[in-house]
Parts: structure tokens; C-alpha cells; sequence
């Protein structure tokens, strides 16, 4: 059965305005615009989040959980991920930011980097027996489903090993039900910063069983931020603190947290657009040589830039930096008195293999999609390779694949348009109706031409 994906990018049509902002800026070429409005090819979508952070309407958002929803469970667990603290001005200590946390109704709160040194065990354990070079890092979703879809080659060379936020979530889940809890009362919900860990954590049948939700860090940031704006000057801060990260630990998820602590070449790639880069040069040429691991991550800046950080992300990777100085001692997951927990871990830390999810241009048998390639070369010949993106498809060369595919015409390119008008073989009447089959019926009813204005020349 074929894998589907579960996307967490939605568009609000009502807002959309066909800006072809969102369709320029898309990294695998998943937007086309029709009828005036952005539409994403869910199969080639890799919930990145590149068509968010560049709509000027906010017509594209991120779905999410109900916040309410934590209160299901009795035992309601925050896991947090150190970016989020990084949000917060260096004014805002720790305990300040947990003790609003559990004034919003969690009764635990749990750190997502607590794993990552038996992560890190994992994957340099995987990567020692690893048949093919380099081996990539699985920390990022939007990544690994980018190797799937354009990449699929490479698939092989995904190290199997749980991020720390699934890391985590097993491991406290466990812990949680060796001190007694039901496991029908536990509730982890992971605070994500970006689209692509919702997509990949929820999946195509729901959450995995050991998180029951996700919540947007741009939502728990605002309801932080009130309780701390509201505090009188003399609260006295009275929580439990989760358990204390090394400087490895907080500085995992930057840019370099992961390449600096593997053996040989190791390369860290941030932003998604250099990630395709790097990895079509290793496809293409020889000038990428004998690099043991990649860390590749979709977001500039790494998860201090994800879409659903409200903070500058420079500001926040100096603030993750200042905050684990002085932080150097032993991984408290070792000193943990769960050892069963600990042990189910360990059986529990590695992934199934990762399936290539081609990035199909064609239907048909072999011969049929040659044959179709073929169609796109000849009639590249034609189109004018401007790539305005004015007949609702990213360039010139996608308009191609679209009309092979059967999904756009010829005439739908406004130069091919002129030129057969020039020739007698469209009338203005059919090429204005295949405008407005792009870009809607009223996108050049604008006031000017209602309220009879000329401009100037007319």
C-alpha cells in the first residue's frame, strides 16, 4: 500500500489573493494557481512552510490543536523543546517561563533534548556500520520527506534513529507509567515550531501513542507571555523544574548542534532551498566528496527560524547559546532511577526503514513517461522561458509538465496567448476566458475601470 502523507499546511481561500508569491518561493514546486486562487499538491508538499512565511495576507496557516484539548487527561505533559525559552528576552529566566506553563493547566513539563546523547549513541552506532557515505541526520521531517520526493536515492543514507522529540516522549511516557499513571490519562503534547513535526508526528492515522497533541509555539508563546504580563511585581515563583540539559543537549537543534560531534567530514546545511542545492551537486557532480554525515535542516537558522517562532531567529540562537554556558556535566537520562524506562528506550530509539516516495511528474509505463519527457524537451522550444509565472504555474518548464499531464493548455502561456491572436487562431474573447480560468473572473475588475477612470495615454 502506498505511503500517503498527512500535510499540516492549509490554505484560507478567503484570503488568498493569487499573489504567485507563495508558488515562486515553494522549494519542490507543489503550487499552482487556479482560479485566482494558491492550490498545493498535497503528494509533492514537504510541509517545509517556505508558502507561509512568504503570503503578505496570511492566507496560509498551520493547523492545529485545540488547546483545550489537554485537558482530557489527567496527567498533561508539556514537551518542550529549548528554542522555545529562546523566545524570551535573557530578562525571562527558566523558572519564570515553566511556572506560567503549569499555570496554564499542564501538570508536567519535559524537555525534548533529555535524549539526544543515547540519540547521538544510536546514530554514531549506525553510522560505524553504514555501507554508504555520507550518512544524513533524521532530525528534520520536512527534510527526510524532501529526500523521499526529490531525493529518493538517498534514502538509504537516513541514519534510523527517533529524533529527540519522539526519543523523549517514549521514554517519559514509560517513565510515567512505571510511577502509576494510567496510560489512557497521560497527555504529551509536543510544542512544535514548525509545520513539518506536526506532519510527521500526527501521520496519516493520527498520533503516535505517546503524543496525543501538538501545540503551535506561536500559541503557547502569546499565552506565556500573558501570564507574565499580568504577574504582580512581588509572585513568588513555587514549580517543580524539569530536568537540567548539558550545553550538547540545548544546542542540539541549531545549525551545527549535530555535525560538530561526528567523526570525519561532517557538514551542516541549514535552509531549505541550500539544502536542494547541496544535494543535486552530490547527485550531478564530483564536488562533493568524502563527507561521512550531513546535518541538513529546512529552516534558516535551523528550528530558531521554524514558521511558528515568534522571536527573530538570530536573537534566538544567541539566547540558546548564552543559556547553555556553564552547562557541561553528564547527561541526567544516565542518572535516571527508571532504569526499566531506560531500557525500553533503547529497544524502542531506532525507526523502520524510510520508503523513496518519487516525486511522479507521469503516469504510465516507462516507455509512456519517456515518451512524455520527451513532449516537455519539445515544447520548451516554444515557450518563451521567461518564467513569469503569469499562466498560474511556477515557470516555464512546469507549465510544460502541467500540459503533458494534462492539467493546463498551451494558449494558458499570455505570450503564446498574443502570438495567436497574431496569427488569427484565438480571438481576444476565448484568451480573456483563459485568464480568467487562471486568475478568476474578477481579477481585472479593479475600482479604476469601474468608476470609468483613464489612465494616463488613454
Amino acid at each position: 500500500m502506498e505511503e500517503k502523507f498527512y500535510h499540516a499546511l492549509e490554505i484560507d481561500h478567503d484570503r488568498c489573493l493569487g499573489c504567485t508569491r507563495c508558488m515562486t518561493k515553494c522549494p519542490t514546486k507543489a503550487i499552482r494557481i487556479r482560479d485566482g486562487k494558491a492550490q498545493i499538491r498535497k503528494d509533492w508538499c514537504v510541509d517545509c512552510g517556505e508558502c507561509l512565511k512568504t503570503c503578505p495576507t496570511l492566507a496560509i496557516y498551520v493547523e492545529e490543536d485545540d488547546f483545550r484539548k489537554i485537558f482530557d487527561y489527567p496527567c498533561r505533559v508539556a514537551l518542550l523543546p529549548t528554542v522555545f525559552t529562546g523566545q524570551f528576552s535573557k530578562y525571562t529566566t527558566e523558572e519564570e517561563i515553566i511556572s506560567a506553563i503549569y499555570e496554564l493547566g499542564f501538570t508536567h513539563v519535559f524537555p525534548v533534548e533529555f535524549s539526544t546523547d543515547m540519540v547521538h549513541r544510536e546514530m554514531m552506532r549506525q553510522m560505524e556500520h553504514a555501507e554508504e557515505k555520507p550518512v544524513i541526520s533524521s532530525f528534520c521531517p520536512a527534510i527526510v520527506r524532501l529526500i523521499q520526493i526529490r531525493f529518493p536515492m538517498l534514502v538509504d543514507n537516513i541514519l534510523l534513529v527517533k529524533p529527540p522529540v519522539n526519543a523523549s516522549a517514549t521514554y517519559y511516557h514509560k517513565v510515567l507509567e512505571d510511577q502509576g499513571v494510567a496510560v489512557d490519562d497521560i497527555g504529551i503534547f509536543y510544542v512544535t515550531p514548525c509545520a513539518a513535526k506536526i506532519a510527521a508526528l500526527k501521520g496519516e492515522e493520527g498520533y503516535t501513542s505517546a503524543i496525543k497533541g501538538v501545540i503551535n509555539m506561536d500559541t503557547l508563546y502569546n499565552k506565556v507571555y500573558h501570564v507574565l504580563k499580568n504577574r504582580p511585581k512581588d509572585y513568588t515563583i513555587d514549580c517543580k523544574m524539569p530536568p537540567s540539559l548539558t550545553k550538547k543537549e540545548m544546542r542540539w537543534s541549531q545549525t551545527g548542534g549535530e555535525a560538530k560531534h561526528f567523526p570525519g567530514r561532517s557538514l551542516a546545511i541549514d535552509e531549505i532551498h541550500n539544502v536542494i542545492d547541496f544535494l543535486e551537486r552530490m547527485e550531478t557532480t564530483d564536488e562533493v566528496r568524502n563527507v561521512d554525515f550531513l546535518e541538513l535542516r529546512a529552516c534558516n537558522k535551523s528550528c530558531a527560524g521554524g514558521v511558528l517562532t515568534v522571536a527573530n531567529r538570530f536573537l534566538t540562537a544567541e539566547r540558546m547559546m548564552k543559556r547553555s554556558q556553564n552547562r557541561d556535566k553528564i547527561p541526567m537520562i544516565y542518572a535516571s532511577e527508571d532504569l526499566e524506562a531506560l531500557a525500553y528506550l533503547k529497544q524502542h530509539i531506532t525507526m523502520p526503514p524510510i520508503q523513496p516516495k518519487t516525486k511522479l511528474l507521469y503516469k504510465g509505463t516507462r516507455e509512456e513517461i519517456l515518451r512524455k519527457m520527451e513532449q516537455v524537451r519539445d515544447m520548451m522550444c516554444f515557450l518563451p522561458g521567461i518564467d513569469c509565472g503569469a499562466c498560474g504555474s511556477p515557470n516555464c518548464r512546469n507549465l510544460a509538465e502541467d500540459i503533458v499531464r494534462q492539467e493546463a493548455q498551451f494558449s494558458d502561456c499570455i505570450f503564446m496567448q498574443r502570438n495567436m491572436e497574431k496569427h488569427g487562431k484565438l480571438d481576444k474573447e476565448h484568451a480573456f476566458r483563459l485568464i480568467e480560468k487562471t486568475w478568476g473572473k474578477d481579477r481585472l475588475n479593479k475600482d479604476c475601470y469601474k468608476k470609468g477612470a483613464k489612465y494616463e495615454g488613454q
